[in-house]
């Protein structure tokens, strides 16, 4: 795929970051869009790339604006669009979420629907826009690609990085219906692993949490990834003729208690927390399907392995000694 030329939205990011790395390591050109160019924080990590230097254009661009992405997708064959938000607590939704995310997908969109090299579309979406819809989530039960969040549930429970994901994937599907322009969504779950970036993200920030001291762990059970993974399977989204539609990426869903269990093996010598923070059963889990994960030829990194790296990553990075 040695030259080609491609466009990563929030290159700053987690995932985005390694998604720089692997497409410069296969040879591609990359187009990469940050908010702010001047901000060490954002690009230096990615200007520190190996290729980089010959074969990585920085670029500025803000979701809100359009026509902003117009330069940076311009002669790209595939844009990868991986800006959005996420965080806790944000204090107005509607202009930390759900704008950045829905308005942001439909300026990228319309940006590329000008430009006649581009082949697809590879859309970040998230597991947020299909596990919420009110039906139950159990052990017996397989989550695939066939379910969507509701935007009502959503908005009814308040939750709105689920609410800004499901409204910006549900816009960039009928933005390509209504234009002709190909996409393919990845919805990962609760994405970890090393850490390119030098701030800390949202998912890091989960496992941190139970390195650090707390005396308490949540009673919350998430489908975890490896960052890796999520970034290989954007680009073999886009390289995989054949690849459609949206691809749930999980490779096994935990209860923080399983995760405490397996990081104690790992770390025997590392304070966990004991004790869950409510008197509540414990959150159940559930299964999400791998065939069509499979079928991008996704060989997932165990759940131990991506947990190590993450606490080696954190280490590294000095947001927890030990």
């Amino acid at each position: 795929m040695s030259g080609k030329v491609v466009c990563v939205t929030g290159a700053s990011g987690y995932i985005a970051s390694w998604l720089v790395k692997l497409l410069l390591d296969r040879g591609y050109t990359v187009k990469a869009t940050v908010r702010d160019l001047g901000d060490p924080k954002k690009t230096e990590h990615l200007r520190a790339l190996d290729g980089a230097s010959e074969r990585l254009q920085l670029f500025k661009a803000n979701l809100l604006e359009e026509g902003s992405f117009d330069a940076a997708v311009d002669g790209c064959e595939c844009v990868f669009h991986t800006a959005s938000p996420f965080y806790y607590a944000p204090v107005d939704p509607q202009a930390e979420f759900i704008d950045p995310a829905v308005k942001g997908t439909l300026n990228v969109l319309g940006s590329c629907v000008k430009i006649s090299s581009i082949k697809r579309v590879v859309v970040t979406s998230s597991v947020a826009a299909v596990l919420f819809n009110g039906r139950p989530r159990t052990p017996d039960v397989i989550v695939d690609e066939t379910w969507f969040s509701d935007a009502e549930f959503c908005e009814c429970g308040k939750m709105w990085y689920m609410l800004s994901k499901t409204l910006a994937e549900e816009s960039a599907w009928k933005f390509s219906k209504d234009n002709g322009i190909e996409i393919v969504t990845i919805n990962p779950s609760m994405v970890i692993g090393p850490l390119l970036q030098p701030t800390l993200n949202t998912s890091s920030s989960v496992i941190l949490n139970l390195i650090n001291g707390a005396s308490t762990y949540p009673n919350s059970s998430f489908g975890w990834v490896n960052v890796k993974d999520v970034a290989l399977a954007h680009i073999l989204a886009f390289e995989s003729p054949s690849a459609n539609g949206r691809y749930c990426l999980v490779e096994s869903v935990a209860h923080l208690s399983e995760l405490l269990k397996i990081i104690h093996e790992l770390y025997p010598t590392l304070q966990l927390p004991q004790k869950c923070a409510d008197e509540q059963p414990f959150m159940p889990t559930w299964q999400v399907s791998k065939e069509k994960a499979k079928s991008l030829s996704i060989d997932y990194i165990p759940l131990e392995l991506s947990l190590k790296e993450t606490i080696e990553s954190l280490k590294e990075k000095g947001f927890v000694t030990f």
